[in-house]
């Protein structure tokens, strides 16, 4: 009865320990469907701690740091995961996530399972497009940039998103700490600021005058040309009304607002938000005409895509919104648009190829397109979030904001832009082959030069016979390849606009005479008065088909000798049937005819030349011997 008893209550504190598991877990999940990472992460560690440990567990708190960009413990609950996960995008965070922590070429073999796995996704076209791509993006902008954290405006909390604007900056902060805090990151909600700014330095910082703050997100933003209308993104609250969608989540929308006696006031929902889909981070163009902005509205090609609308005649009054298309957009995140004055677009994306996290990238406006995205590179990108960047077209500097010096969960602090080279740069993408074969030659030695032969950089190729080099765009240059046992080959290079230009570099090989000690291929000989092929002469001729087949290009000629025995006239006919013996058994074996010749020389030539020859001096006189015929029509023995 007593063991009975035990056994109850140990049953009992088991049944309590996984009910409290399973609370919990139940309890990380309602904050993790709700969009509360930081709860829900700390929650999922103690159900963890308390032995809890399922793939669905692994895979929300993994989610859950990345979405919170605590990137050392996203890749330590990825890099379980990936050992028990089926799932193409696990991969593909984790591979995030290795890159953000500097482990970049940790980082290839799971971007390379992702592309595998998802061959069609555009992020896998894109990095089999240029796998070895880390290396570029860390070379594009180390000498034109210089990024230093702004003085006087960040706080422990997010600030970000700065644009200037008539001796102003204006930004996004959650530096007000008496309202709600927002359980995503568990930081204030956002406000609009500004602040005076001259001479680099800020002061006077204040939220913006007028209605467009309230206790709930507001910003990101950007400011009409005329400065009259303010675009901003805010949570779903309308009316004073806090609305979510169907599983309970606010989503973002855009307003605009009037500069009214010195206030933003008349605020106004745009027509193209919609309860169930986020329409954010607004950008006008330099002529105010379009409105660029971020959306995972249904139709798009990933988590959010870079949208435009026409701004038309009339308050509130727009076109149908243009999903950029996917030479901007990928399955990943796409976002923070800004388009500077020359018309160039600059944008945040973690579905190009990049550094982890955002990097921002640059699209120039050619004849009204726009190009590929260019990375820009460090320093001006990072292993963490970067993002919502502003480039004045005159200077070339500005601003970005980024998470690379954070200190806690969500802080983005701003940071100068300070350029000191251009920022348009072309990629030239060399291939060094065999002119011949057309297979790569890696070792080969590559050098760029400029257009009068100054060498600017070399290298190696690897072993696709790949080097690469970055130069500023409209200019020219010139690419040198060079290697062993090849003929050097260059070829001219004018570097447009486009991101990228391949050049291949064919190489010639060295005409090398080969001779037949080379090739191993020994004197044949024959018995007294006969032609035919002993067989010690077979063996060696043998050999000579051997090395017809693996040299291609390959001709032999071949000449016969007799002894002295017999006459002259003899003798030259004697010779001609054993070159005509030799060469038909060569024939014979499947070596075109077209590339061997034959003649027979009698006993002109002895190799031992006596009068009173012994039988192994004769011997060594019956022979057929072999020549290499170049393509210069000279031979050599």
């Amino acid at each position: 009865m007593k063991k009975l008893y035990i056994l109850i209550i140990l049953l009992t504190i088991g049944l309590n320990a996984v009910m409290a598991q399973s609370t919990l877990v139940k309890k990380a999940d309602k904050y993790y469907s709700r969009l509360q990472y930081v709860k829900a992460a700390e929650t999922y560690e103690k159900a963890i701690a308390n032995g809890d440990v399922d793939d669905h567990v692994y895979k929300n708190i993994a989610d859950a740091y990345y979405q919170i960009f605590d990137t050392k413990n996203a890749e330590k609950y990825y890099a379980i995961l990936v050992k028990k996960s089926d799932d193409p995008e696990v991969f593909y965070r984790y591979a995030q996530m290795l890159k953000a922590n500097g482990k970049y070429e940790e980082s290839i073999p799971w971007m390379e399972k992702f592309a595998k796995m998802k061959p069609a996704d555009h992020r896998a076209i894109k990095f089999r497009e240029n796998p070895n791509y880390l290396p570029r993006i860390l070379e594009r902008g180390s000498d034109k940039f210089v990024v230093n954290e702004l003085p006087n405006i960040n706080t422990e909390y997010s600030d970000f998103g700065v644009k200037p604007f008539g001796g102003k900056l204006y930004f996004v902060s959650a530096r007000d700490t008496k309202g709600k805090t927002y359980e995503w990151d568990q930081q204030p909600f956002l406000d609009i600021y500004q602040a005076d700014y001259v001479d680099g330095v800020v002061s006077n910082i204040e939220k913006i005058s007028g209605d467009v703050n309230t206790k709930y997100h507001d910003g990101t933003f950007c400011i009409a040309p005329d400065g009259k209308t303010l675009y901003f993104t805010r949570d779903n609250y309308v009316g004073r009304t806090y609305k979510t969608d169907t599983t309970g989540v606010s989503r973002l929308k855009l307003f605009s607002a009037k500069l009214i006696d010195g206030e933003w006031t008349d605020i106004r929902e745009l027509p193209f938000n919609n309860d169930n889909y986020s329409v954010s981070h607004p950008a006008v163009s330099p002529d105010g005409k379009k409105l660029y902005f971020s959306s995972d509205m249904p139709g798009g090609l990933g988590q959010s895509d870079i949208y435009v609308v026409e701004i038309k005649r009339g308050r509130n009054n727009f076109g149908t919104p243009v999903n950029l298309g996917p030479n901007i957009n990928t399955e990943g995140r796409e976002n923070f648009p800004f388009i500077s004055k020359d018309g160039d677009l600059y944008f945040s994306s973690d579905g190009h190829p990049g550094l982890g996290g955002l990097d921002v990238f640059a699209c120039r406006n050619v004849d009204g397109k726009f190009s590929r995205p260019r990375n820009l590179g460090v320093p001006l990108n990072s292993g963490k979030d970067d993002f919502a960047i502003y480039i004045d077209d005159d200077t070339k500097d500005g601003f970005i904001s980024s998470n690379r010096d954070a200190t806690r969960i969500g802080d983005d602090n701003i940071y100068t832009i300070k350029n000191i080279k251009p920022i348009c740069d072309v990629l030239i993408s060399t291939t060094v082959v065999d002119a011949k074969t057309g297979k790569p030659l890696p070792q080969a030695s590559v050098t760029l030069t400029d257009k009068e032969g100054n060498p600017i950089k070399t290298k190696l190729a690897d072993n696709e016979g790949h080097a690469d080099f970055l130069i500023e765009c409209d200019k020219d240059v010139i690419v040198e390849a060079r290697a062993e046992e090849y003929e050097n080959n260059k070829a001219n290079v004018v570097a447009t606009d486009e991101e990228e230009v391949d050049v291949k570099i064919a190489l010639n090989p060295i005409e090398k005479i080969i001779t037949p000690r080379e090739l191993d291929i020994n004197t044949i000989y024959f018995d007294f008065d006969k032609w035919n092929i002993r067989r010690d002469a077979a063996f060696e001729l043998d050999k000579v088909v051997e090395a017809m087949k693996k040299y291609p290009d390959l001709k032999i000629h071949i000449v016969s000798h007799t002894d002295i025995r017999g006459t002259k006239e003899y003798n030259q006919k004697l010779s001609e049937k054993r070159a005509k013996a030799t060469m038909e058994y060569i024939i014979s074996k499947g070596i075109d005819a077209s590339r061997l010749s034959a003649e027979g020389k009698g006993e002109s030539e002895p190799v031992v030349n006596c009068t009173r020859c012994t039988e192994k001096q004769h011997q060594l006189n019956r022979r057929s011997e072999f020549i290499i015929v170049t393509d210069d029509n000279k031979s050599g023995e």
